[in-house]
This record gives structure tokens, sequence and C-alpha cells, in this order.
């Protein structure tokens, strides 16, 4: 099935399985602002709800700090936090969808340091790299560093999520996330980063300091919307199974209330550090995330 949405029509892959199509992040230079009235219709298949496990498999080389910077994040999506807005009342607006909540919880971790399969993955190879961390209900994230390139990573795409046989019939969800730091940051790692195309805005400042990294958060938050909605191509969505509008994807480009195209909207701003954020996370934390449609309103709905 990631989310997001992919320009092209996604591709069927067979790995010894079944495997479904995968829905891509859009690169945010491509696709600022969703203007057009949206509606994601539930198909009445299976999505994920409860408490569902996010297992990481690290691909590459990734400091200590960044590591820690998206596991508070995944930490964050259900802690009770004393500051307003929060990570985890971003999250909870997935409750609307039908399920009711989805508790998150940071389950294994795997590290690939050597770079097992290279460092030119194709998407064969990331069902492969997310077929050793699977479960039922639980969401087998892969992330891979700044020097690793992925099919279709940065010209058509961010990240992806998809869904895979994996036992007597049961699938698994996967998601794959890239560091865009060294290979598109204006695409994937905007609003941080000034576009090459479109209009000229000046970039807000990456919370945690980390261009890519905070990227990768808001993409991360994206495939994981779309996959707890919409793992099997069967939950909510816009338009055709192999190409949706999801959770977040249907409102791409928009952050704070006032967005439009090329403007992020308005933002928190730190007052010591500067910094450009919407949510508070574990830790003192922050984190910018993207807005997310609301099944209640109808709406994409931004934390400030």
């Amino acid at each position: 099935m990631q989310t997001t949405i992919t320009l092209l029509a996604s591709i069927l892959f067979i790995i010894s399985t079944i495997i479904h199509p995968i829905s891509a992040t859009i690169p945010r230079k491509l696709a600022l602002v969703q203007t057009p009235t949206t509606v994601l219709k539930y198909h009445k298949g299976s999505i994920l709800k409860g408490n569902i496990s996010i297992n990481l498999l690290w691909y590459g080389h990734f400091s200590p700090v960044q590591k820690t910077i998206i596991t508070d994040f995944i930490s964050s999506l259900n802690a009770k936090l004393p500051l307003s807005p929060s990570t985890s009342s971003w999250w909870q607006t997935t409750s609307n969808y039908k399920g009711g909540p989805r508790n998150i919880r940071l389950g294994k971790q795997i590290f690939d340091e050597k770079y097992s399969l290279g460092k030119s993955l194709k998407d064969s190879n990331l069902i492969s790299l997310a077929s050793k961390n699977k479960g039922a209900n639980e969401i087998s994230l892969v992330l891979t560093s700044a020097d690793v390139q992925v099919t279709g990573f940065c010209m058509n795409r961010c990240g992806t999520h998809g869904s895979t046989r994996f036992n007597k019939g049961h699938n698994f969800a996967y998601a794959w996330v890239g560091n865009s730091a060294t290979q598109c940051p204006d695409q994937c790692a905007w609003p941080f980063v000034v576009p090459t195309f479109g209009p000229k805005m000046p970039p807000l400042g990456a919370p945690n300091r980390d261009i890519g990294i905070d990227g990768m958060v808001i993409n991360i938050a994206t495939v994981l919307a779309g996959t707890v909605t919409n793992p099997f191509d069967t939950g909510y969505f816009q338009g055709p199974a192999s190409a949706p509008l999801e959770a977040v994807t249907a409102c791409t480009g928009i952050f704070g209330s006032g967005a439009f195209p090329g403007y992020p909207g308005s933002v928190l701003v730190d007052k010591k550090t500067k910094v450009s954020y919407n949510a508070n996370g574990v830790k003192g934390r922050k984190y910018l995330l993207p807005a997310m449609w609301d099944p209640i309103t109808s709406t994409c709905k931004p934390l400030v």
C-alpha cells in the first residue's frame, strides 16, 4: 500500500509472496498544498487499531543522537505530555477513524550498519529488510541513512508504506523512510530548506537542528498515519488504491494555520533557540508535524 502519494502508479512487487501496492510520501516541492475539498472514503477493509508496535530496522549509519530523536518521536505518540500542543494530541486524530484509539509503542530494533544489501536498494530489498522485523498488528519500519540510494527516492517519493503476506494468508504492514540530507533536502526536508523550484520562502529552523532527521520525522509521521488507517489498500483513502490520498498526504504542505503553496503556515518558534515547531514531545523535544485529515470535520487539521 505509506503512504503517501505516488505521482506515478504504485508498483506491484512479488517476492515469493503476495505483495500489495505501495503508497509514497510526495516530495513536498512538487505538491505543497492540496487545495480541493478532500473526503477520505472508508473502503471497508482491515485497518490497524488497538496496541500497535513499531519495529525499527536502521539501515546504514545513524548517530546515537539521530536515533534518539526518532525513537523519542515514536515514544511521544502516546505519551501523556504536560505541554500543548503535543505529539500525542496530533496522533490522537487517528482515533477519530474507525477502530478507535491506536496505541503506539516502540518495539524491536535491528541495526544493519554494514549495509548488508549494499548502498543502492530496490523496493524488493526494502521488503526483504522489513520482513526481518514483521508481526501481526505491528509496523516494520525501515530507515535508510543519508548515503543510501533507494529507487524512486527524491524523484517521486520521500517514503513509502505497503503490506505483504507472511504467514498462512496473514499480511504484515511495513514502511520505509530515507534520510534526504545529502540527496534532496529541498524536496523531502521542506520546509527546512528553500525549494529549488516553486515559491522561495525563508526556510524554517529544524526543531532538532538536523535537517535530514527532522525531515525524516515529518515523513515517518506521514507513513505511520497512512499505515494504520489504510494498511492493505482497503481502508481510508481518496482516489485510486494504487496512488491514494491518505490521512496526511491529503494535507500535503500544511503545518499551521494559513498555509498556502510554498508557505507551511503559522507555527511556533522557540524564543531561546529560534527553531520552528508545532508539537512538544518527550524529554523536552520539539517536532514539526504535518496536518492530518480529520474524519469528524472532513478537514485538514494542523496542530496550530
